[in-house]
């Protein structure tokens, strides 16, 4: 998978974790649904810092399954993205992409927007009341001995590429268990958690890209 495919699948899912908005369009969102993420936004931006474990299952009609795994990790606005193909690293003031087939990273100065491209739930949390999805409970399962509510989102705007976002919480635990978004494709994107450490301690150099461990990296400083 490229960081052009990737980014936007992520974010997606990112983004959907900030999805309890007040609704630009006349139609009310469910309100439990709502209090529910609400409940969850408060965690999240509880945490000083944290690091996650994912799956991401890409489903493209005509193409075989692809399962990628992956962490990120957040203290403050430093975050570290590290994925089988590439790393995404920043520091607050630098920002490296590091592509390992390629062996060549990718240097920038780091933007207020790079938060919400590159991966911080918590940044992303306070995204909250965009208007941009209509959403409630369509369900409640036991998955994995775990009593899950599932939350159905759907776009306001006729032009997304996305039909529906299903979310997937643990209300006792106050978690995101997955993201199912359903592309007008044809294709699916499943991210699933499979390990969530609040409040972890992180080496500071967890969130700086030191080219001399890499050798023969190839560096393109685009930097102003």
């Amino acid at each position: 998978m490229t960081k052009h495919l990737f980014l936007p699948l992520i974010a997606l899912f990112f983004s959907s974790l900030a999805l309890a908005q007040q609704p630009a369009a006349k139609e009310k969102s469910d309100p439990e649904a709502k209090k529910i993420l609400d409940n969850i936004r408060k965690k999240y931006e509880g945490y000083k810092s944290f690091e996650l474990a994912f799956t991401l299952t890409l489903e493209v009609p005509g193409q075989a399954q692809e399962v990628q795994k992956g962490t990120t990790a957040q203290a403050g606005n430093q975050f570290r993205l590290d994925m089988d193909d590439q790393v995404i690293v920043s520091d607050g003031k630098t920002t490296w992409v590091y592509v390992k087939k390629n062996n060549e990273v990718q240097i920038n100065d780091a933007a207020p927007g790079d938060q919400s491209e590159f991966l911080t739930p918590k940044e992303l949390l306070r995204r909250y009341q965009k208007g941009d999805f209509l959403y409630a409970i369509t369900e409640k399962s036991t998955v994995g001995g775990k009593l899950l509510t599932h939350i159905e989102f759907k776009p306001v705007s006729r032009n997304s590429e996305y039909s529906k976002i299903r979310v997937s919480v643990d209300e006792k635990a106050l978690t995101i268990e997955s993201i199912k978004a359903f592309a007008k494709d044809g294709s699916r994107y499943t991210f699933k958690i499979t390990r969530l450490s609040p409040n972890k301690t992180l080496p500071a150099d967890h969130f700086s890209f030191d080219t001399k461990k890499y050798p023969g990296v190839r560096v393109e400083d685009l930097r102003m």
